[in-house]
């Protein structure tokens, strides 16, 4: 079957180790189900994998990709959940199993003409999305789902800074935060993805590190070191920090514990979310008649065009893979 893959690991250049090209069909096990896919989509996840960050040459080659609408022979298209448990057992949120993983990491991804997953690992797909679209939904959006309403503490009325306007959880977060009644403000330093920004909802957007005109009640921080200091500036009193990545790097020049304590502010870690969360994210996706930004769309046989693009950092939402299943 056709699929992208890490064939190799370079840190310095991590497209040097993409190949396309044909990879064994996955294989039978007992409690996981093999599933055709309809569509996919690009994280940085794909690129970090390429760098070796959470993946050792010893599991390569490793077919990329974590977001998929696959479909399946009697409950039709459906969302996939990337999250795979580790722990024999495990019961509680999945997110919290040291031993967990996504696809792509233990096992194979889903930018191929099949996956395998474990049973029941899907959601119903909206009907109104296109499956390039509804495959956002399994990573990205579900980062940003949990993000505003698991991790965010905020209420409608609320304001919330999102730092960086053109990412795919940026533009979930813009699209989500805005259809539940937040007042949603961004920062970009390019300003055709702020008025990109402006046209999904968001009610502001300013130069990146630019004085607000008040404190936000929550920041959604995605870029990490480069805003770090200006997420925790821009916070009122007992307001909120919440981070799922760090696409800047993980060192700040100034950590700004000083502020942190005396503003008795919160610093809240996100990372992905559950099957329920995915459900519930659906739900809202469908009652609010949502549809995730999509930047541009690509034939699986052009995967190294659109992680190449990814790369570049010229998107606004997702890039998404289209996928011709082997029958």
């Amino acid at each position: 079957m056709l699929a992208a893959y890490a064939a190799s690991i370079h840190a310095d250049e991590p497209l040097a180790g993409l190949a396309v090209g044909q990879r064994p069909p996955p294989a039978n096990r007992s409690g996981w189900v093999v599933l055709p896919v309809v569509a996919a989509g690009l994280n940085h996840h794909d690129l970090w994998s390429l760098r070796g960050v959470g993946l050792g040459e010893d599991r390569l080659p490793m077919i990329l990709g974590c977001d998929a609408v696959v479909r399946h022979r009697d409950l039709g298209e459906l969302v996939l959940f990337p999250v795979i448990a580790g722990t024999p057992g495990w019961a509680g949120d999945i997110t919290m199993d040291p031993r967990r993983s996504l696809l792509s990491e233990l096992h194979q991804g889903t930018l191929a003409e099949q996956v395998t997953v474990p049973d029941g690992h899907w959601v119903a797909k909206p009907e109104h999305l296109s499956a390039v679209e509804a495959a956002a939904l399994s990573t990205t959006w579900l980062t940003a789902y949990r993000m505003l309403f698991g991790k965010a503490d905020v209420r409608p009325g609320d304001t919330v800074l999102v730092q960086g306007a053109g990412g795919g959880v940026a533009t979930a977060l813009i699209q989500l935060g805005a259809a539940a009644g937040l007042t949603v403000w961004v920062t970009s330093r390019d300003e055709a993805k702020a008025q990109r920004a402006l046209a999904l909802g968001a009610s502001d957007a300013f130069e990146s590190g630019a004085r607000l005109p008040r404190r936000v009640d929550a920041v959604l921080e995605s870029v990490g070191a480069a805003t770090w200091s200006h997420s925790v500036n821009a916070l009122r009193p007992g307001g909120t920090i919440v981070i799922c990545g760090a696409t800047s790097g993980d060192a700040p020049t100034k950590a700004e514990l000083t502020k942190v304590f005396f503003k008795q502010l919160r610093v809240v870690g996100s990372t992905m979310g559950t099957l329920q969360e995915l459900s519930a994210l659906c739900a809202f996706v469908s009652v609010a008649s949502l549809r995730p930004q999509i930047d541009s769309i690509f034939p699986l046989a052009q995967a190294t065009a659109a992680l190449t693009k990814l790369a570049s950092g010229d998107v606004v939402g997702k890039i998404g893979i289209t996928v011709a299943p082997t029958a």
